[in-house]
This record gives C-alpha cells, structure tokens and sequence, in this order.
C-alpha cells in the first residue's frame, strides 16, 4: 500500500495508546498511512490532543464535545470552538452528534451542543465531525434544518446508520467515512450503501481504540489498521488498493483542506 492513506478520525490521547505514539505512527506508515487525524471528545483534554499533532508531523486533530459527554462536560459555546481553529494543526470541528443508543435521556442537550458545534463549522469553514447512532430521523431532520439556514462540510463519521440518512447527508453534501465495521461478515447492506454512494464522497478511519477491522476484530485498532479496511472497500468498490488510497485521499485533502499534503 502507498503511503497516501489518510486515517481520517483516532483517538490517539486514549489511555490505549499511553506511551506509544512514536510507534504507533511508525506502523502507521509502515502500512501506508501517511497522514492521521486525532479526535478530542471532551474539551478539557483540548491541550493533551493538541500536544499530540505538535509533537508528531503526521498527526493533526479535531475538537468537541462527543454526544455522549454532553451532559457531563459544560456546554461548548462558539466563541471557544472558533479560538481552537487559529491552530495550524486543528483541521475539524468535533466530533459531536446524537447517540441515542446509550444517552437517550440527554437528547436535548445533545442537540444544543451540535447546533453549537455546527455554528462553529459555519464560522470557521472547518468540516463538522458528527456521531450518529440510533438517531436517524432527528439527525436528517437537524442537517437539513441547519444547512438550509447557512451551508457548512460535513463528515459523517464511522458511517453505520441507513440508507436514509446517507441519502440525506449526501444530497445536503457531506461525506461518508468507512470504518472497520465495514469489513465485517454481516455488514453486507453497510457496503452497500457505500458502493452506491459517489465516490468522492468517502473518507477511510479507524476510530482506533476501537473497531478493528478484520483480520484484527476483537483486539485494539490502531491507524495502522485503516489499510485493512481500505483493502476490503476497494474489493467492494472494484479498485486496486493504491487507486483507493489515491481517492480517498484526494476525498480527505479536498473536505479537510487545512491538513492537506
């Protein structure tokens, strides 16, 4: 595999990886992965991740509040999202989201927090990172309400909902990105729905710690991992492996143009 593959959402400031990053990296581009993204879930440990893409040339990162700490984490606001942006590695806003699979119950505050976030994205021109899961109807209706009230770019990260919300998200302009669930034995309408999406609109993560594709399900996922799954999606899609590192790529410099090689 060329080095051109982008991972395009880890968490490399997770306990996981304590101590490890130079290697990881390493393996990283051993495996063709030239180029990484890592996320900050909660704004508090914003200085942590950023120390992360200052100390390592190949890394660059994100900010927000995930969904599912919105109710434990203060409420994000504009101002302080947009001041993170002035940082020539921070290249997204997020991620944030709706997941009602574990924090039904904080619905509302979910939903203020991703107005908040994508009020940010319009700002500063920064893709939105967004988590969906278990929160279609809500989640297409937001996107639609808010983009036709001022556009911003979009990733739908560690794409696994439906069709129906992949629809939504592309026609509104967004992105789709393939996560290792995407190399799983049942995930045959998952693939399918990538297959049927535009092809410029798909990006490659790991979501690492978490995730791993196969042959490496049930241990801890790493960057490195994102070329297994980008071996597996070219088959689907019918690429030689380098011609879906090179799309792909291209897909991540065009959406987060501030990383752009």
């Amino acid at each position: 595999m060329p080095t051109t593959l982008v991972d395009s959402h880890c968490h490399l400031d997770f306990p996981d990886f304590a101590g490890e990053i130079p290697a990881l990296v390493g393996r990283a581009a051993a495996a063709g992965v030239g180029r990484m993204v890592t996320i900050c879930t909660r704004l508090a440990l914003e200085p942590g991740v950023r120390a992360i893409a200052e100390a390592h040339e190949p890394v660059f990162y994100a900010a927000g509040t995930h969904p599912m700490y919105a109710h434990e984490e203060p409420l994000a606001t504009v101002e302080a999202l947009t001041a993170l942006a002035a940082h020539p590695k921070f290249v997204g806003i997020g991620e944030t989201g709706l997941d009602y699979h574990y924090t039904a119950e904080s619905a509302a505050i979910q939903t203020e927090s991703l107005r908040i976030h994508i009020e940010a994205a319009r700002r500063t021109e920064l893709p939105l990172i967004i988590h969906a899961r278990d929160a279609d109807a809500d989640m297409a209706r937001i996107l639609r309400e808010e983009h036709g009230a001022g556009a911003f770019s979009c990733v739908m990260h560690c794409f696994t909902s439906s069709a129906e919300l992949a629809e939504t998200a592309l026609g509104l302009g967004f992105y789709l990105s393939i996560s290792g669930i995407a190399t799983f034995r049942t995930a045959g309408a998952l693939r399918d729905i990538f297959a049927a999406a535009p092809r410029d609109r798909l990006l490659v993560e790991t979501d690492s710690p978490y995730l791993a594709p196969l042959p490496h399900r049930g241990r801890r996922n790493e960057p490195a991992f994102v070329a297994d799954t980008a071996r597996a999606m070219a088959a689907t899609l019918g690429l030689e492996p380098d011609e879906f590192a090179v799309l792909t790529s291209g897909n991540f410099d065009r959406l987060f143009s501030k990383a752009a090689a």
